[in-house]
């Protein structure tokens, strides 16, 4: 039977819109996910895809010609039926509203110079970024009756979604596959031959990314956000200016995020000598990598590319790598990338980098001796800045410190009206950490007044085994005067973690003595980053040890190790004999 496609509606206002190009022409084959045309509005650009396989068999909606919302702009013919008699009974096409054909249609793609006023009522607030941040500011904003405009200087998601994150982890997931396959004869499982089909994992990097920009682009227009592409720069505290054009607002956000900072050490300009966004996207894998700095991003990049073959070094300049994270777990994580083949140089310093004719020599002054390691690459990961150099922030009189903009805990800044949340502003640089301060901007934007409140941020590393950890570690907990206990369960004595070679995992609770409120949860094994969850809440209910202990955890699971733990912090674990 055929479908007819029609005129989407891509947002509250929207009557009609133009046909700006076609992909597909009448008797084309198709598959489900094609492209089939490009609207456009006076707001925004949108691919219309096939929702199944067939023949394009009508074309009813000329290029450059509108069409009304819910009107037939093209019919797919089934496999089987006959195009022509499906082409010959279609309804004549929809009149051209275009005035001039050769009139340039207005778009908010990046190329797009006019900024659109919002045609909706409510407080007209500007989000600056279109990050993990800004764009859930920006939707909270919107719920809360807003009239909201985001500007965006690249692609919505920001770095999170498309340099970041989330292209970060489909390496990670490819890596550990790659990694359970070559090790798998313990398990079962003998692949001859496995090996990664880099090309095809970078398409599959652009595609999930792709895909979740999209959904964030389509989450503006369902929710009649207007998105404005540019470099915003502050001309007052009531304007700002995007290449030639002015925007005003009654209030803003600032969400722009972070970069990567690159420090001024000799031949750091070196060809090969990369950050983090050109790490996901090597022509091949390299042979060799030196990888700067010991922190999350470091490390995630490390696990990966041992894993796929890569000699990789690691140089850090304090006594431990992952230093937020609890000693006891990342010295396990550690010996679990040693075991990758990954070397590691704490307590140690760069001096300089040296072109050795296709190799870069890296120059670092150990505890011990100078020493020189060649590689192919080397991965620039010592840290990240706020990214507010182009906002002209002196010119709206918003206070900052060598670029990271002051806020209270309200997300405000110093001028009324401006608010900044995430990386620009933030004491934690995490994703999630952006998000729920953009909601606590929102509200506060709509006459709120509602506090962020850091205590229940859980951070989460991707290294092979993951780690995850909320709340204060051992040593925070004795700094800040508590007289702790501390509960540990082993993940070779879990059933589900045994079953995912998780040998070397632990959970562990810090537990405060008095009143055995949990103070803190660190784990290092299979699903860390799923489990820590539990952490969190117990931390947001204030839970005690024998609230966790009461509630019961399915078995067989890694979680069920959380109950453990807990019933470890006063001798009385199950699955493990006393000590």
């Amino acid at each position: 039977m055929a479908v007819t496609i029609t005129m989407p509606k891509l947002g509250l206002t929207m009557t009609e819109g133009t046909v700006s190009s076609w992909s597909k022409k009448a008797g084309d084959p198709v598959s489900e996910g094609d492209v089939l045309f490009v609207v456009s509005t006076d707001k925004l650009t949108y691919e219309v895809k096939a929702e199944c396989d067939g023949i394009l068999a009508s074309v009813l909606v000329a290029e450059g010609d509108d069409a009304p919302v819910a009107a037939t702009v093209a019919i797919i013919a089934e496999p089987g039926e006959d195009p022509a008699s499906l082409a010959e009974s279609a309804p004549a096409p929809a009149p051209s509203k275009t005035a001039d054909k050769d009139e340039p249609i207005e778009t908010t793609s990046p190329a797009a110079s006019s900024i659109q006023e919002s045609d909706r009522g409510g407080k007209k607030v500007v989000v600056i970024g279109g990050g993990p941040g800004g764009y859930v500011c920006a939707i909270k904003l919107a719920q809360l009756g807003a009239s909201v405009t985001v500007v965006e200087k690249e692609r919505m998601g920001g770095t999170c979604l498309n340099w970041g994150c989330i292209p970060t982890k489909v390496l990670v997931h490819t890596a550990e596959l790659y990694h359970e396959t070559i090790n798998g004869s313990d398990l079962g499982l003998i692949v001859k031959d496995a090996s990664v089909d880099w090309a095809a994992l970078m398409t599959r990097k652009t595609g999930v990314v792709d895909q979740l920009v999209g959904g964030v682009e389509g989450l503006m227009v369902a929710n009649g956000i207007d998105v404005v592409y540019g470099e915003a720069s502050f001309v007052s505290s009531r304007s700002l200016k995007i290449g030639n054009d002015t925007l005003e607002f009654d209030a803003a956000v600032v969400a722009t995020g972070s970069e990567t900072v690159i420090p001024p050490i000799p031949g750091v300009d070196l060809p090969g000598i990369v950050t983090s966004k050109e790490a996901l996207s090597f022509d091949s894998v390299p042979k060799s990598m030196t990888v700067v700095g010991g922190g999350v991003i470091g490390m995630e990049f490390a696990c990966v590319y041992a894993t796929l073959g890569t000699k990789v070094t690691v140089v850090e300049m304090l006594d431990t790598v992952l230093p937020p994270i609890d000693r006891e777990i990342s010295a396990i994580a550690r010996a679990s990338m040693e075991a990758l083949g990954v070397k590691f140089y704490t307590s140690s310093k760069v001096t300089g980098f040296t072109d050795k004719g296709g190799k870069i020599a890296t120059s670092v002054e150990t505890p011990d001796v100078p020493i020189s390691v060649e590689s192919e690459k080397v991965l620039m990961s010592v840290g990240r800045k706020a990214s507010t150099a182009s906002l002209n922030l002196e010119n709206a009189g918003i206070r900052h410190d060598r670029g990271k903009i002051t806020v209270d805990r309200f997300m405000a800044t110093s001028v009324p009206g401006i608010y900044a949340i995430g990386d620009c502003c933030s004491p934690i640089q995490l994703a999630h950490v952006a998000s729920a301060e953009g909601e606590i901007a929102a509200e506060n934007v709509m006459g709120e007044s509602k506090a962020m409140d850091y205590k229940t941020v859980p951070s989460c590393v991707y290294t092979m085994p993951e780690l995850a950890s909320v709340g204060l570690t051992e040593a925070e907990a004795v700094k800040r005067g508590h007289s702790i206990k501390i509960g540990r369960f082993p993940l070779s004595a879990n059933g589900k973690s045994l079953i995912m070679k998780g040998y070397d995992g632990l959970i562990k609770f810090v537990v405060d003595d008095r009143y055995d409120e949990i103070l803190g949860v660190h784990i290092v094994g299979p699903r860390a980053t799923d489990l820590i969850v539990e952490g969190a809440l117990a931390l947001r209910l204030e839970a005690t040890v024998d609230e966790v202990v009461t509630t019961i955890h399915a078995h067989p699971t890694v979680g069920e190790a959380l109950a453990e733990a807990a019933l470890a912090v006063n001798g009385k674990a199950i699955h493990m004999p006393p000590s």
